[in-house]
């Protein structure tokens, strides 16, 4: 490593302009990046890594200003150079890969017009044909078959992986000496997410190029960085190698962060059980700051002795009939066979990559997707047969949360009439019990009052997420779907709803179908596993049986994939 920096941050500061004033976003902040080195920055939605990282680069959204401080780059320094220099320097010497390949993509333009634009824009080459030779060039680097191909089609043609490496050869079209990388995989499956991870590491270890990893999972930053630096409301709470600080982490919000990291949640249990500790003695950090394991494995054993099967699914498939051009089309399998019970007041997670069939599973169990063959019984009651009033009836002991609370939640609805929704529909009541019940499911999520009149805008993502789960509450149901009801939170906020949900079904003995492509999560929050591929269950046990001796290759690279996976830790 030179014994110089590549990029010196000293002392930053970034403000915005808002009605309420000017707001501090990142205060005093100061770092090295070596030629060759990557340097991860952790933290929540908030802490200021992100607008850090777009300082450095000039690309402050709306009102953001850097105040105070330096950013020198190769000895310039960068907050006093004229956007014209800029644009000397973005791209070509320092490259970015954007966290949302769908807001960072033009969905009317192909993906070969977008990575030429970037190549030109760049000089890496001149002239319609070297600029298509080099736009097929980069995309292969990055991992994309069928390149030539590829060029003709358009963001919405791709998978989530397949438009972040289009990001990555944009990125790194221009062999930048620096590459930021703004939460390059957070919305990816564990295994699609490894794979990218893996490849950009191999592109810039070949080309010497420094990478600034941006994450809110510590566990991943650990695995894929040398140094890091974790910070807290604007500013850098810790720093320095990644093992280091992961190991004995200092101050109590780093402390905070290793406690909600599934993936080390796990390694946690293993270790008290390894040394015949109680669970709780395991958790690291302050109220709130992790996974409730006492509970959890109270939870687990509790659930163990009851084998009633409220859901079943009975060889259960899906066949999708899909048009190829004209009146021909083709069948595709979604989900094959699928056969499962999911045991009264227990949890069972059911786990894949996307486009395993996990969500059309979910699907077919609500009744928001006809059976092609098979059964699925609930409560001994046929999903499959049911007329649209039994369905109804049904759907008022099952009720699902989705992924993203803020695209299942109406922004024209205030909060309270969003959880009210579900018991109008139902008639469950009159006016006054509707407002008790929605001030009783408030509480029992741990939300204040005052949120009421509130709209899903004025919510944080952890609040939304509680407000999906009141809704889906309010009828009392026995059995709640959960579709990837987490992947989009930060660790902290995960942890907090993981906790919550626990809490909720020892409370009030739900039974759960955790749908997600994370195995660390389904550790901390799961009874048991079925594990899909291409539509088929591959394995089933109890979690800790799937964990220990993994059957399957496809279970055990799941397994393999969760980061920090292969971090020894200190018991």
């Amino acid at each position: 490593m030179s014994a110089l920096p590549l990029l010196e941050v000293k002392d930053l500061e970034v403000a915005f302009k808002t009605a309420d004033g000017i707001v501090s976003a990142v205060r005093g902040v100061s770092f090295d990046v070596y030629p060759g080195e990557t340097l991860a920055i952790v933290g929540e939605s908030g802490s200021g890594k992100s607008t850090t990282a777009h300082a450095i680069i000039d690309l402050l959204p709306g009102s953001g200003t850097v105040t105070g401080g330096q950013v020198l780059f190769g000895g310039r320094d960068l907050t006093k150079l004229r956007s014209t220099e800029m644009e000397d320097i973005r791209g070509r010497l320092i490259g970015l890969v954007p966290q949302d390949p769908m807001q960072s993509l033009n969905p009317v333009w192909s993906i070969g017009f977008q990575v030429e634009e970037a190549i030109r824009a760049n000089g890496v080459a001149t002239g319609k044909r070297e600029v298509r030779k080099q736009a097929l060039k980069v995309l292969k680097e990055a991992g994309l078959e069928d390149a030539d191909r590829r060029l003709k089609q358009f963001p919405h043609q791709f998978s989530g992986g397949m438009r972040q490496r289009v990001l990555i050869s944009i990125g790194l079209s221009a062999h930048p000496q620096l590459l930021i990388a703004d939460e390059p995989t957070s919305a990816l499956d564990v295994t699609v997410q490894r794979r990218i991870l893996d490849h950009l590491e191999s592109l810039t270890e070949s080309s010497g190029t420094a990478v600034i990893f941006i994450t809110h999972d510590l566990g991943l930053a650990a695995e894929r960085a040398e140094n890091l630096v974790v910070m807290h409301r604007g500013k850098i709470v810790e720093s320095g190698p990644a093992l280091d600080i992961l190991q004995d982490p200092q101050h109590p919000y780093t402390q905070r962060l290793v406690a909600a990291a599934p993936s080390l949640a796990s390694k946690r249990i293993q270790a008290a059980v390894k040394a015949d500790k109680p669970l709780e003695t395991a958790e690291v950090g302050g109220e709130g700051a992790g996974f409730d394991l006492a509970t959890v494995a109270e939870r687990t054993a509790a659930s163990a002795g009851e084998s009633t099967p409220v859901i079943e699914f009975r060889e259960a498939t899906k066949v999708f009939k899909i048009r190829t051009g004209g009146l021909t089309s083709v069948a595709f399998t979604a989900v094959d066979h699928a056969s499962f019970q999911v045991a009264k007041g227990s949890t069972l997670a059911l786990v894949g990559e996307s486009g395993s069939g996990k969500s059309t599973a979910a699907k077919m169990l609500l009744g928001l997707e006809s059976i092609t063959s098979g059964s699925i019984l609930v409560n001994g009651q046929d999903v499959s047969t049911m007329n649209r009033r039994d369905l109804l009836a049904l759907r008022r002991q099952m009720q699902p949360v989705f992924q993203d609370p803020y695209g299942s939640l109406d922004p024209l609805h205030n909060i309270g009439n969003t959880i009210a929704e579900p018991l109008r529909v139902h008639h469950a009541g009159d006016v006054a019990s509707r407002k008790a019940r929605v001030l009783e499911v408030l509480d029992q999520v741990a939300l204040p009052q005052s949120v009421l009149t509130r709209y899903p805008s004025e919510l944080s993502g952890g609040q939304r997420q509680r407000v999906a789960i009141a809704r889906a509450l309010a009828l009392k149901p026995e059995i709640v779907v959960l579709d990837e009801a987490v992947s989009a939170l930060d660790v902290l906020v995960q942890a907090q709803v993981l906790n919550l949900l626990a809490e909720l079904q020892a409370e009030l003995s739900l039974t759960y179908l955790f749908i997600t492509h994370d195995l660390a999560v389904v550790r901390v929050i799961a009874d048991y596993v079925c594990v899909m591929e291409k539509g088929r269950i591959v394995e089933q046990s109890t979690v800790d049986e799937v964990f220990a001796n993994p059957r399957e290759d496809y279970t055990r690279e799941l397994l393999d994939a969760i980061p920090g996976a292969h971090i020894r830790l200190g018991t």
